[in-house]
């Protein structure tokens, strides 16, 4: 494959063959040569190859192969002549995080991060098929479906500022239980406020760095040892229950369209299929939305019952990845409506756009990279130089460095716990061998992963968060 350098950020696969246009690769020098041992480049070639897409296909520095495009894939359609595809957005749809800054330091909660680890992971299920607390009612299910985080605040688990602060407001409109499968509701009826499993986790962090202190003021993080809690979760079954029935479909529609890779099945934007594909997509963002707001209530609750209050525990933001949305871009001079994928890439869009809450709008939209267990995760600026490059788009973690079979292999969980606890940060878990499929050594370096978005300017650099306490699933 002809891989052409374009800066010490920027790799160009020109455009031959089949594709519509370029793509653009964004990893460092040190980050390249993991993107050359699997199928990344291949799938980003392979994402150029479809129809209606505008400008070039993208991959983030965390990148790594997925289904269809590659973890870290960002590609925008045309709404006449483009499409929509599952492996363009992900099974876990809208799996995101969102982070609550808190007024405490580490010395005051020093004490009792044992205690404030174990009451929510008592309170908060975490784990492979894990139930819920709350359980509702198909009605309710629905409901949830098309309000989102609203519905969990209405029903009083929650502030409507926390709606305020999470892209979307919590909430993609359009939502239609009705394009989901039975399957899908029986699977997101008991599973409402779990952690879940894989790399989602639940994390007590301090501030180790500050880098832009007008900004990440402006955010509400203002000093070294302050304390946030990060959650990382998705919309659980419900929403890899619909990939799979919307694959299934697309598939027996279109057995005969030639494509350069069968997982890049898709449906025109403008069409039935796709029509009830992206008000199903809604569906599960919506729900994943609920999902963590639901826990970030429980975490606000936890803390409450230890350290004696909540207060100033606010959200500084909630991103979701692993998405399609209509948005308007700068598309050969002038702007459009696109259809952008996000599968595996945080939205980071800078100062002025309208889809940023009021109070972040001078400054750009937070953007939250998080961390393999044990390692830095990061608050970055959303900029308008990545919405001319990237379709405003950065990375949304570290990026898997090697298989969960091959980790647990390499790995064993037990030693995580402990090597953690050497370095100061307290292991809740539901699995050891999730643990092991976990590990820090299984994923890049994400030193490298935001230097990179730093340097290229889809990110930048607000803050560096170190953990002290994790749970994982």
């Amino acid at each position: 494959m002809d891989l052409r350098k374009v800066n010490d950020y920027t790799w160009e696969i020109p455009r031959t063959g089949d594709m519509k246009v370029p793509a653009y690769i964004y990893v460092n020098s040190q980050l390249l040569p993991h993107l050359q041992q699997d199928k990344t480049l291949q799938q980003a070639r392979n994402m150029a190859c479809l129809k209606g897409i505008q400008r070039a296909a993208y991959v983030m520095p965390d990148a790594h192969q997925g289904y269809g495009f590659p973890i870290g894939g960002v590609a925008a359609f045309d709404l006449d002549e483009g499409i929509i595809s599952p492996g363009g957005v992900g099974y876990d749809i809208n799996c995101g995080v969102r982070l609550l800054k808190t007024e405490y330091h580490l010395k005051d909660i020093q004490p009792q991060i044992k205690k404030i680890l174990n009451g929510m992971f008592q309170k908060i299920p975490s784990g492979v098929g894990k139930k819920g607390a709350l359980q509702i009612s198909g009605k309710e299910l629905e409901e949830v479906c098309v309000k989102g985080a609203e519905w969990i605040v209405e029903n009083g688990y929650g502030v409507r500022e926390d709606l305020l602060r999470t892209e979307e407001y919590g909430r993609m409109k359009g939502a239609e239980p009705r394009q989901l499968s039975k399957r899908a509701r029986e699977r997101g009826i008991p599973q409402l406020g779990t952690l879940g499993a894989g790399n989602h986790f639940l994390e007590i962090q301090k501030v180790g760095e500050i880098y832009d202190s007008h900004v990440a003021e402006t955010y509400g993080i203002h000093s070294k040892d302050q304390i946030l809690v990060m959650i990382h979760c998705g919309s659980r079954g419900l929403g890899h229950q619909t990939a799979s029935d919307y694959i299934r479909m697309m598939e027996n529609l279109s057995k005969d369209e030639q494509l350069p890779d069968r997982e890049l099945i898709n449906a025109p934007v403008r069409s039935t299929l796709g029509d009830k594909y992206y008000s199903a997509m809604k569906c599960a963002v919506n729900y994943a939305f609920a999902n963590r707001q639901l826990i970030a209530h429980w975490v606000r609750q936890v803390f409450k019952n230890i350290m004696g209050h909540s207060e100033g525990m606010n959200q500084v933001y909630g991103v979701c990845h692993n998405v399609a949305k209509i948005e308007k871009h700068e598309v050969n001079g002038r702007m459009k409506n696109v259809c952008v994928h996000r599968k595996g890439a945080t939205r980071s869009f800078g100062p002025g756009r309208v889809e940023i809450p009021e109070v972040y709008r001078s400054v750009g939209q937070p953007v939250i990279i998080p961390g393999s267990m044990g390692t830095a995760s990061y608050v970055l600026m959303g900029t308008t130089k990545a919405e001319k490059i990237s379709f405003g788009s950065t990375a949304h973690g570290s990026g898997r460095l090697m298989s969960r079979k091959k980790a647990k292999r390499q790995f064993r969980g037990e030693a995580i716990k402990k090597d953690l606890k050497a370095q100061g940060v307290e292991l809740q878990t539901a699995s050891w061998k999730g643990v092991a499929e976990e590990a820090s050594g299984a994923y890049k370096n994400i030193e490298e992963v935001v230097k990179t978005s730093h340097a290229l300017g889809i990110g930048k650099l607000v803050a560096r968060l170190i953990p002290v306490g994790v749970i994982k699933g």
